[in-house]
């Protein structure tokens, strides 16, 4: 049941995450960073699809976006506690970063047993809703338009799933490259390691707003396109102002425009695959479109930003690059939006309806 296989994969989170604070060596801490990412890549898809059991499609930007907003919320926190954290060294005989592995499991511990008696898998089974409740759910679902995509491996070769996957590793490549090296760039600034974690900070919590503000919009509208290119768009001339920004302050600004629209997409993003898929087809392609933004283009992204800071001793040339990415990316999202207006059908399927 996805209660059951959500809670076993933030309890395995959980593990992973506080057993690398005892690694001892590179090979172990690449294994255990390896065997964590296994864990987590399911979370995210299957929440994306469990929301398509609860509510309709008029909610799911808003859905998608608020369950998200828990990301830059992390950092809000996250970043200034985590300075602190490693305040903790010699503590019991430990480090401060032995401490902040062991620290950063605990909440998806506890987390995972809280999973199995909150969300229960669909409306029918949740005890802390009325018959009547149950039956105004289903009947909201069940006007639903049906998507047409539904078997599992015809998913993988419909080409709507392939252009947002493509799509979405420019805003997994940007998102996780700001991700890793932010800190990095704003204590190059100057600042103090304990200032860091304020500083990045601020351009999270405006993107916490963002989100839930965006996907709000997006659902109240009953508009999807222009609510991903757009944010789009928002990131890639921030990463071309913060490659052309002379100053500490443009460039923080520019950084901040990137995180807001890189954040403010994943909402609207994610209501397009299951506007067209349903049922293991929805599993599958999620799955797959997840696992080359986030995966391909989350791996790709921190790398591409180091590499070009090792041959040309800045941050320029990667952002500039990013821009362009990220613009030739909202080109594919156009294309996608066409061959859906266009009645695009996978292979034998009628067409699919559009947003």
């Amino acid at each position: 049941s996805s209660d059951v296989c959500s809670s076993d994969l933030v309890l395995s989170w959980a593990l992973l995450s506080s057993a690398c604070a005892f690694v001892q060596g590179p090979i172990s801490f690449y294994a255990l960073r390896f065997i964590l990412g296994v864990a987590e890549a399911g979370l995210f898809p299957g929440m994306v699809l469990y929301f398509t059991y609860w509510f309709p499609q008029s909610y799911q930007a808003r859905l998608t976006g608020g369950f998200m907003a828990a990301s830059p919320f992390a950092f809000i926190v996250g970043g200034p506690l985590s300075t602190s954290i490693l305040g903790f060294d010699g503590v019991a005989g430990l480090h401060g970063w032995q401490w902040l592995f062991l620290i950063e499991g605990a909440p998806a511990f506890v987390l995972a047993f809280a999973v199995l008696r909150m969300l229960p898998d669909r409306p029918e089974n949740a005890a802390w809703l009325t018959e009547e409740e149950k039956s105004l759910v289903a009947v909201r679902l069940a006007a639903e338009p049906k998507p047409q995509a539904r078997e599992f491996w015809p998913a993988f070769g419909d080409a709507r799933v392939w252009a947002l996957g493509i799509a979405y590793m420019a805003v997994g490549a940007g998102g996780y490259g700001m991700r890793l090296w932010l800190p990095q760039i704003v204590q190059g600034m100057g600042f103090s390691t304990f200032a860091t974690g304020f500083v990045v900070a601020v351009p999270y919590a405006l993107a916490m707003a963002a989100m839930i503000w965006w996907g709000r919009s997006s659902d109240a509208k009953g508009e999807r396109i222009r609510h991903v290119v757009l944010p789009m768009l928002l990131g890639a001339a921030g990463f071309l102002a913060a490659s052309l920004s002379q100053s500490n302050a443009a460039m923080l600004l520019a950084i901040a425009a990137v995180v807001v629209g890189l954040d403010a997409v994943i909402g609207p993003f994610w209501s397009l695959p299951s506007s067209f898929l349903r049922g293991s087809a929805a599993a599958a392609g999620i799955a797959l479109i997840n696992t080359l933004g986030v995966g391909l283009g989350g791996m790709l992204g921190p790398l591409l930003i180091g590499a070009l800071k090792d041959m040309t001793g800045g941050y320029a040339a990667s952002m500039a690059l990013l821009a362009l990415w990220l613009m030739v990316s909202s080109l594919i999202v156009l294309g996608y939006a066409r061959m859906q207006a266009r009645g695009f059908t996978a292979r034998s399927e009628t067409p699919a309806s559009t947003h």
